[in-house]
């Protein structure tokens, strides 16, 4: 892979002197799905899978940026002085936002740079591909011009660049899970406090196979922001009664006593999974340092359901591509992951079925939507980083 981007920095940019490769991997969320932003927990890893930044430092302050992910977009090219949003470069506002708030943050860039990025996330689907080059290019800047910034704080920076330069709203998940993420092990994070633990992840005789539904959906013009305004507005009612600061804060009992402060239905709803799913998560990660995988897959299951039925994100491709999962002989759980409206689900599959739960979900998918699912059976990886060419 690296000797290839190598090859193709030197077609685009004319040599490979002084060329140095960074990596950002994606990630996928086991449970903990619409809790971060309502301060309660996550329970992320990171992927084997990823983007690639190849770069090095130029004598200008021309900043010219390509990915073999978007070739008919070709080179995008802005001076370090012009770091503002501009629709027509599509991908590259992503790391030109990281840039800006790296400038906002204090930290000097003194020069311009060349950037070849390459990602083997599926774009669009759920794997978290726009905080993936964040971190890629947070890790490449803060190497390139020894910065010295710490990982949590270039991943606030990602965060911040993707809601005030981007415009989505999203929780700190994303980010923390790509910058923090360490192999073999998912991270218990509290979105509200940022304490987090790490926990290895055994899944003797399975695996983790993400399916994408290839309906693509952005997080941007999606109910994203519309399901925080609904949360936001419960959470405000449930002040006026409570000494709380987010519905992360609540036990099932508590919101149970306490839902009626919620005057819409649709509100409470909302609410209702935030709480439930955050308790959810803490005891999904219990079951899982118990050794007892099943218990873990029951509760992905009951994440899925909730997300269908109280947060309506799921939609009828997500929910036939789990529904054809729970119908398989060998999955141990099977849920959405992401956002919704789209984008992936994941599944804890056993080895020795695997091949068959492939053609047959497919096949049922297929069959229900029209659409044909990609299926990816992934490892836990490292975090954001800075790799070495062989």
């Amino acid at each position: 892979m690296l000797h290839q981007l190598k090859n193709d920095f030197t077609q685009i940019f004319g040599s490979n002197d002084g060329i140095r490769a960074f990596f950002a991997p994606g990630r996928v969320n086991l449970i903990g799905e619409h809790t971060d932003y309502n301060g309660g927990h996550v329970f992320p890893c990171a992927l084997s899978l990823g983007t690639y930044a190849i770069a090095r430092k130029r004598n200008d302050s021309i900043v010219k940026m390509y990915s073999k992910n978007f070739e008919t977009i070709g080179m995008v090219e802005f001076p370090l002085d012009e770091l503002v949003y501009d629709s027509k470069h599509d991908w590259a506002n992503y790391p030109k936002g990281v840039m800006k708030t790296f400038f906002e943050h204090g930290y000097f860039i003194d020069s311009g740079i060349e950037v070849l990025f390459y990602g083997n996330i599926p774009n669009g689907a759920g794997l978290s591909s726009s905080a993936s080059i964040e971190l890629a290019t947070a890790v490449m800047l803060n190497e390139l011009f020894g910065l010295q910034i710490d990982m949590l704080e270039m991943v606030k920076m990602s965060q911040e660049a993707e809601n005030k330069f981007i415009g989505v709203n999203c929780g700190i998940m994303d980010q923390f899970a790509i910058g923090m993420g360490k192999k073999a092990r998912a991270v218990l994070l509290d979105t509200q406090s940022l304490n987090f633990t790490y926990s290895p992840v055994k899944l003797e005789n399975t695996s983790l196979v993400i399916a994408n539904t290839n309906k693509r959906r952005g997080l941007a013009d999606s109910k994203y922001n519309e399901r925080r305004e609904e949360c936001e507005r419960a959470l405000s009612q449930l002040k006026e009664k409570l000494s709380i600061q987010s519905l992360g804060d609540l036990s099932i009992d508590q919101f149970e006593q306490n839902k009626h402060f919620i005057t819409n239905e649709t509100d409470r709803k909302r609410a209702k999974h935030a709480v439930y799913e955050n308790q959810r998560t803490i005891e999904a990660v219990k079951k899982l340092q118990q050794g007892d995988i099943e218990g873990f897959g029951k509760l992905m299951n009951e994440s899925h359901i909730s997300l269908r039925d109280d947060y309506e994100v799921t939609g009828p491709e997500l929910d036939a591509l789990v529904e054809a999962a729970w119908q398989q002989e060998g999955v141990i759980g099977s849920r959405m992951t992401g956002a919704g409206f789209g984008g992936c689900t994941i599944s804890i599959v056993r080895n020795d079925r695997m091949q068959a739960f492939i053609e047959n979900v497919g096949k049922k998918y297929t069959e229900k939507t029209g659409l044909t699912a990609d299926f990816y059976v992934v490892e836990i990886g490292d975090g954001a980083r800075e790799i070495e060419f062989e």
